[in-house]
C-alpha cells in the first residue's frame, strides 16, 4: 500500500478548505453583465416609473447596468410571459403589479405560465389602497350613509372602474359582498374618465387610488369616504379606514401592490442577494417620499413574504371572480 505523501495530504486540505471560499466566490461575482427587468406598462405608466425608481439605485448597488424592458399588454401580463421567455441566467427579473400574479390565471384565457410552478417570489416593493370617492354635493356624508343609501335601492347607486377584473372593480364587489349591497359597475379607460363622470354627474362614486382622487379632494369637488387598507394611508391621513365602519368586517383589507418576481430555478443565493439589496433601497428616506408621492407606500420584506401574500390575495380575488362571474 502506498502512504499519502506529505503533498498530497496537504493538497487535499487546501481543496477541501477552498471549496467554501470557491462558492462564496461565484455567489460574490454575480451579476456578471447587465440585469435585465422586465415591466408589463408603457414607459411612463406608475409600474414603469416605480421600476425605475427601483432600479437606478439598483445598478449603483449591483455594480452592473440594470436595464428596465418594457412589454406592454394584458394588464401586465406580457412582461411576465417575456421575463419567462429570456434567458434563464440569473439575469432576467421582472416588476409586476398583482393582477398578473394573482388574479390573471381566472381571467386570461392560455396564460401561459402558472404562478406557482414559474414565478419565484423575491420582494414586495409597494403598495397602494383604494378610495372611496364621490362628489362634493352627493348627498352620502361617510361610509355608513354610503351602505344606507345603498342598502334602500339595489344598484341605485353607481360605481365606476377602470374595467372588468380590475382592481377597483373587485375591490368595489368585495365591499358590496361585505355591505350586503349591490352596486351599478359601469367600467372606464382610466381613472381620469371615472373621476370625469363622478364630478360630471353620470355616475354615483369609485374605487380609485388615492392619487387619481386627492387633486379633487383637494379643490373640493370630491369627497373621500373611507380608504380600503387595514391602517390610515400617508398620502390621504384624513380618510377613514373602511375596516370595522357600519358592520364591515375588522380585517377588510383591499389593496394594489407592486413586486420583484424570477424565473422559478433563479439560483436562491441571487434572489436573496437581490432582495437584500432591494431592501436596503426601499428603507431610505428618499426612496420612501418619492413612493409616497406616487401614491405607493414602500414595504420590502422576504421572498417567503411575498410569496404568502401571492397566495393569500390569489384566494381572496379569486373567490370574488368567482362570485360575480367576472371570468365569464
Amino acid at each position: 500500500m502506498t502512504l499519502p505523501t506529505r503533498r498530497t495530504i496537504l493538497t487535499a486540505a487546501l481543496t477541501v478548505g477552498l471549496s467554501p471560499l470557491a462558492a462564496w466566490a461565484q455567489e460574490a461575482a454575480w451579476p456578471t453583465g447587465p440585469v435585465h427587468v422586465y415591466v408589463g406598462f408603457p414607459a411612463g405608466s406608475s409600474p414603469d416609473t416605480l421600476a425605475r425608481l427601483i432600479t437606478e439605485p439598483l445598478a449603483q448597488r449591483l455594480g452592473q447596468p440594470v436595464v428596465v424592458e418594457n412589454k406592454a399588454g394584458a394588464g401586465g401580463v406580457i412582461g411576465v410571459q417575456q421575463m419567462l421567455a429570456a434567458k434563464r441566467d440569473n439575469h432576467s427579473f421582472g416588476v409586476t403589479i398583482n393582477g398578473p400574479l394573482t388574479t390573471s390565471a381566472r381571467l386570461t384565457p392560455d396564460l401561459g405560465y402558472d404562478v406557482a410552478k414559474d414565478i419565484a417570489p423575491v420582494a414586495l416593493l409597494a403598495t397602494s389602497p383604494l378610495v372611496l370617492a364621490m362628489a362634493t354635493e352627493a348627498e352620502p356624508t361617510d361610509i355608513a350613509s354610503f351602505i344606507e343609501a345603498a342598502r334602500a335601492e339595489p344598484e341605485a347607486i353607481s360605481y365606476g372602474s377602470v374595467g372588468q377584473g380590475s382592481g377597483a372593480h373587485l375591490t368595489a364587489e368585495l365591499f358590496a359582498d361585505a355591505a350586503g349591497v349591490e352596486m351599478l359597475h359601469i367600467p372606464f379607460a382610466s381613472y381620469a374618465e371615472v373621476t370625469t363622470s363622478i364630478l360630471g354627474g353620470e355616475i354615483d362614486a369609485g374605487f380609485m387610488a388615492p392619487s387619481a382622487a386627492l387633486p379633487h379632494a383637494e379643490a373640493g369637488t370630491m369627497k373621500i369616504l373611507g380608504v380600503t387598507s387595514a391602517e390610515p394611508f400617508p398620502q390621504v391621513p384624513d380618510a377613514p379606514v373602511i375596516a370595522g365602519q357600519a358592520g364591515l368586517p375588522a380585517d377588510f383589507n383591499a389593496e394594489l401592490w407592486n413586486a420583484v418576481i424570477a424565473p422559478a430555478g433563479t439560483d436562491p443565493a441571487v434572489i436573496q442577494r437581490l432582495n437584500t439589496e432591494i431592501n436596503a433601497i426601499l428603507a431610505d428616506a428618499e426612496v420612501q417620499g418619492k413612493l409616497l408621492d406616487m401614491g405607493w407606500q414602500a414595504q420590502g420584506g422576504t421572498p417567503e413574504d411575498l410569496g404568502a401574500r401571492i397566495k393569500d390575495d390569489t384566494a381572496l380575488w379569486g373567490a370574488v371572480i368567482d362570485r360575480i362571474g367576472a371570468a365569464d
